[in-house]
């Protein structure tokens, strides 16, 4: 997927900071149904595009000379564009639904890179759903969702920030 956004950050303290950062993500995920024979019907392109909004809190160490690290985390939910929620065609009439609505926990870490004319953080971040995105069909024994008992989105970002 791809994401760009803006930052909000409070200093609460020389080394806390509160920071607000929404963004637009856009992913894919191919879901592929290994018990469907008929290759139409085998995959499905479950292609979302969210509005974030995250909370988090950055700890940052002590700067020596151009480089801070940090830590940082929170919780966030984010608005799926793509949804389908509220469509009444399901996996039958190809409109694979999901949950317009998600909330999900953040933990990460990297670095502030203070250059001559910015700041350059790069960062790993895990973002973790913590509740059910799947839509699921009128059919229970559907061959797309009655076997799912769960779908949650998991996923390691690198971040680059520019400020």
């Amino acid at each position: 997927g791809f994401n760009v956004g803006l930052i909000g950050n409070l200093r609460l303290t020389e080394y806390l900071d509160f920071r607000f950062e929404p963004g637009l993500f856009i992913t894919q995920r191919n879901l592929i149904y290994p018990n469907i024979t008929d290759p139409v019907n085998r995959l499905r392109e479950v292609k979302s595009t969210y509005i974030f909004f995250p909370f988090l809190l950055k700890y940052s160490a002590l700067r020596t000379g151009n480089v801070r690290p940090y830590l940082v985390g929170g919780i966030s939910t984010a608005l799926n564009l793509g949804s389908n929620y509220n469509i009444q065609d399901d996996n039958y009439n190809d409109r694979f639904r999901m949950n317009q609505w998600t909330n999900f926990y953040e933990l990460g870490f990297g670095i502030d890179l203070y250059l001559e004319w910015f700041k350059f953080t790069p960062s790993i971040r895990g973002i973790f759903a913590i509740s059910d995105e799947l839509v699921r069909d009128d059919d229970p024994m559907s061959p797309w969702t009655g076997n799912i008992d769960f779908m949650k989105t998991s996923g390691v970002l690198i971040n680059f920030t520019f400020q």
